[in-house]
C-alpha cells in the first residue's frame, strides 16, 4: 500500500470510528468523473468539528453504483450522514489502485505489484479540502464533478 493510500485508509478508520452522536439525515447523490457517472468510487463523509462541538459524530460512506449514484450509510447502518458540515473524500475502489502524489501527480512510490493509478486526483481524496453541509431534512442532490488528472 502506498504512503498516501495508507494515510487515507487510516483516515477512514478515524472517520468511521469517531465519537459523539449527532442526528442523521438522508444523504445521497452522484459522482461524475470527466462528465460521466463514475461507478467505481468510494465516497466518505467525515463530520467537521467546531469550537462548540469538537466530536460531532461518526462518518458515513458509500460505494457508487453503475450510474455513479450513492447513498451514504453510517457504521451502525444508519442511512445518511450526521447533520452539519463534512469533509468529503472520494477515491476509486479496488485493491490495485495506486494514489497519486499531490505535488507531482506521479505514483506515490513504486507499486508493490501491478496496479492502476487512481484517475481521481489527490485533491478529492488524500489532500481533500472539499466540504459540504448536510441539512436537517437531508438531501438527495449531492453532486461531485471531478476532472481526472492525466498521467504526465
Amino acid at each position: 500500500m502506498t504512503r498516501i493510500a495508507a494515510a487515507v485508509a487510516a483516515g477512514l478508520v478515524v472517520a468511521l470510528s469517531g465519537c459523539g452522536g449527532g442526528k442523521f439525515a438522508p444523504a445521497s447523490g452522484v459522482v461524475y468523473l470527466d462528465e460521466k457517472p463514475y461507478p467505481r468510487a468510494v465516497v466518505v463523509f467525515q463530520p467537521v468539528g467546531s469550537k462548540d462541538d469538537q466530536t460531532p459524530g461518526r462518518g458515513s460512506s458509500a460505494y457508487t453504483d453503475e450510474n455513479g449514484r450513492f447513498v451514504l450509510k453510517g457504521v451502525d447502518g444508519e442511512t445518511g450522514a450526521i447533520v452539519g458540515r463534512h469533509l468529503v473524500r472520494i477515491m476509486t475502489k479496488g485493491n490495485d489502485v495506486i494514489t497519486q502524489n499531490p505535488e507531482t501527480g506521479s505514483e506515490d512510490g513504486p507499486p508493490a505489484g501491478k496496479g492502476t493509478v487512481d484517475p481521481i486526483p489527490p485533491e478529492w481524496n488524500s489532500a481533500s479540502t472539499v466540504e459540504v453541509d448536510i441539512p436537517p431534512g437531508g438531501t438527495d442532490s449531492l453532486k461531485f464533478e471531478i476532472k481526472s488528472r492525466k498521467k504526465k
